[in-house]
């Protein structure tokens, strides 16, 4: 009766004919055993007439229901919650030759909480109180203690496969993982181990401590306790919560997983608040985001995409800038120099086209690249633009135009000024030198090949090919608009293949980057 009616969590059946819980995982399980022992919850939860309900808070950590029996019409209180607080409370122990004193069964029953516990375990403990002739002042009247102890359930809640693989994942991307529980700290601890998380022979005291004890602390002393915590133990809403203030204060960035209502505040606080799926509504409402699918795996796949994303941001923003300089040092120096840039202005089009349009969708749409994984995390103030990318834009930048320039003042002092076939072949080699380098954006922070996993690259290779297509039709057949000449193919293969360095020369030198990194 005290499982059936102090409850909140319900079963129903779902299209198989098999139960599916609502509400209160915990209390489900509860009423899932009941099932399995043939005993109908239902049937004893409406024979039980519900007189006053205290629900279940993290600062009592029990649950009490107020009811007038079906067993033999007496007002009994019944209780379920943390089997410490629950047996702190007891004056005696229902047993089959009747009630004892606790004092005689509390060793033995803590001695099988522990048993439990050290298995990774949920423990509860359940009590009840009779009401003599139904005198009370309302169910607060009757917390007070002198309490039954009807016995203690272990429910096991095994960590998914998948968790252990996750947490090193996060673990190894230089991300501090911490559990923040309502269990104790044997089961905490064994979780911890079950997870790569807690290792006995080199973790101690100082990364495991009860909520009670973190709210002792000064601030201080809490704010070095919590760069070192691993497991808080026992905690409440208002402990969660400071913790992730100290940690932020201390510019971490910090991300917070939660299910229910008391994680609301932790969650809302958090740079990153990350709700389950089977969570409450005031727990998703709190969060920035819900992982459907319940998995902590879900977070390290979230933050490989986070990070390959910035990287995809990060070597558009390197190959923009790198066209944009070299174009900006020809009209600059030309201008200077008393020539134009023999580009007109629909070539100027295309080539932004191929800035903005076409780079964006190719280096936006690389897929995630799982090794973002082994990086540290970076500071949230580091400037997009990087040392290793200033380097590029300038060196690239100012070989292209040097290079471009030179082609320009070539033709120019030719017999007859620049033909309409020289610019032809200048406006060419301008759009292939951004062809070929492309590749080298793409291989940008990775130091692999460009071609490394290319075939993959979908997006980045139909790219290439409108980029190409569209540069062979408007030299070949846009003369009016375009102010072109047709090339020959002879013409296409030495400016296709000349521009190719530029590809080739980035390639060995990744190679000889990576061989320098492995030494």
């Amino acid at each position: 009766e005290n499982m059936a009616v102090n409850s909140t969590a319900y079963l129903e059946q779902d299209e198989n004919g098999k139960n599916k819980a609502l509400g209160n995982p915990t209390e489900a399980a509860l009423l899932l055993w009941l099932h399995e022992q043939g005993t109908d919850y239902l049937t004893v939860r409406t024979k039980a007439k519900v007189l006053e309900q205290l629900a279940f808070s993290t600062e009592r950590k029990f649950m009490a229901t107020l009811v007038r029996s079906s067993l033999d019409n007496r007002t009994i209180l019944y209780v379920k919650g943390a089997p410490e607080i629950v047996l702190s409370r007891c004056s005696g122990v229902a047993t089959p030759k009747g009630i004892i004193p606790v004092s005689e069964w509390q060793e033995s029953i803590e001695k099988q909480l522990s048993e439990y516990q050290n298995q990774a375990m949920r423990t509860l403990g359940f009590a009840y109180r009779t009401v003599e002739n139904d005198r009370h002042d309302g169910i607060e009247s009757l917390l007070d203690g002198n309490w039954t102890f009807l016995g203690i359930v272990a429910i096991s809640d095994p960590v998914r496969e998948d968790v252990p693989a996750a947490v090193q994942k996060c673990m190894q991307a230089g991300i501090d993982v911490k559990i923040v529980t309502g269990d104790t700290a044997a089961t905490a601890r064994e979780v911890g181990r079950q997870i790569g998380l807690w290792n006995d022979a080199t973790d101690s005291g100082e990364q495991i401590i009860s909520g009670t004890e973190f709210e002792q602390l000064a601030d201080a002393e809490a704010a070095l306790r919590a760069q070192k915590l691993k497991i808080m133990c026992r905690a409440r809403p208002t402990d969660k919560q400071r913790l992730v203030q100290l940690l932020k204060q201390s510019g971490a960035v910090v991300a917070v997983t939660g299910d229910g209502t008391n994680d609301a505040p932790a969650l809302n606080y958090a740079d990153v608040g990350l709700s389950m799926g089977s969570g409450t509504s005031v727990a998703k409402e709190a969060s920035d985001i819900t992982l459907l699918d319940d998995s902590f795996n879900s977070i390290a796949t979230a933050v490989m995409w986070g990070r390959s994303l910035y990287h995809n941001i990060q070597r558009f923003i390197l190959f923009q800038l790198t066209i944009n300089l070299s174009a900006l040092l020809i009209v600059l120096v030309g201008s200077l120099l008393g020539h134009e840039l023999p580009l007109t202005v629909p070539q100027m089009l295309w080539v932004n086209m191929i800035i903005d349009t076409f780079a964006a969708a190719a280096l936006a749409s690389l897929p995630p690249d799982p090794r973002v994984m082994d990086e540290k995390p970076r500071k949230t103030a580091n400037f997009i633009i990087t040392t290793p990318m200033r380097r590029h834009i300038l060196g690239i930048g100012i070989s292209f135009a040097v290079f471009l320039l030179g082609m320009m003042f070539w033709f120019d002092y030719s017999e007859g000024g620049i033909s309409k076939y020289e610019l032809s072949v200048f406006f060419t080699t301008f759009v292939m030198l951004q062809f070929w380098n492309m590749f080298n954006a793409k291989a940008f922070l990775s130091r692999t090949s460009a071609f490394k996993h290319l075939k993959a690259s979908t997006g980045f290779l139909i790219v290439l090919v409108i980029i190409l297509v569209g540069q062979y039709l408007i030299v070949q057949f846009g003369e009016d608009v375009f102010r072109t000449h047709p090339l020959s193919w002879k013409d296409w293969g030495i400016l296709i293949g000349g521009t190719s360095l530029v590809l080739w020369i980035g390639e060995i030198a990744r190679l000889l980057s990576r061989k320098n990194g492995r030494k």
